[in-house]
């Protein structure tokens, strides 16, 4: 047996590619460019030749309305299971994504599933059971194995009462005698309210006592 890793990502696998070259993965995809044990994980190489064409499984972890919840190998011959999508071109030039076998993909949407597909590896010449991981199928004497994982729902965040007052009568009676900063239409949407708000002004009378005249 072999562990690759014990930790699982954040994230499940929002879809599966191919590409042609390590150069060529697009943006937010992972490329499996080797095996668990160091070699070559080319998908296209025929173990006897050295072919200039290779190809590199990829997979993207971007948050979208669906997950991978089940992966395949098949013979080119063999009957599309339902449900299931061939990955049948590269990513980046559209060419053949594989010889002799395909890779089938089976999606759904993320709201309606408990598990998904979280990681993907491949192995190489070893062929160790990996921890955690289901065998796909083997093409060019390599194992392509892939990890479930438990599916986190989105929450919406709960709605919680609105601290801005109104500028009728019920929100300047509230406003009265405290000095909490609420919404209003002054300076940058903020006003402030004290204490003495709404207390007249007014003049000691002993002020207004009109001066007595001198002899």
């Amino acid at each position: 047996m072999s562990e690759v890793s014990s930790q699982l990502p954040l994230d499940p696998i929002s879809a599966v590619g191919v590409v042609s070259s390590l150069s060529k993965v697009p943006d937010d995809y992972y490329v499996v460019a080797q095996t668990t044990d160091g070699s070559d994980a080319d998908l296209w190489k025929d173990g006897l030749f050295k072919s200039k064409v290779t190809r590199y499984l990829c997979f993207t972890r971007k948050t979208g309305p669906d997950v991978v919840v089940d992966m395949k190998l098949a013979d080119i011959k063999d009957a599309l299971p339902r449900l299931f999508t061939p990955v049948q071109e590269t990513m980046d030039t559209k060419e053949a994504a594989m010889r002799k076998r395909r890779l089938l993909v089976k999606m759904s949407p993320r709201e309606d599933v408990k598990t998904a597909v979280y990681d993907i590896q491949i192995s190489g010449k070893s062929k160790n059971h990996l921890v955690n991981y289901t065998c796909v199928g083997e093409i060019n004497n390599m194992g392509i194995w892939y990890r479930m994982g438990d599916v986190r729902q989105h929450q919406l965040p709960r709605d919680t009462p609105s601290r801005i007052e109104s500028d009728g009568p019920l929100g300047a009676a509230s406003s009265r005698n405290t000095n909490k900063i609420y919404s209003g239409h002054h300076i940058s949407g903020h006003y402030t309210t004290t204490a003495l708000d709404d207390v007249p002004f007014v003049i000691s009378e002993k002020f207004l006592q009109k001066p007595k005249k001198t002899e």
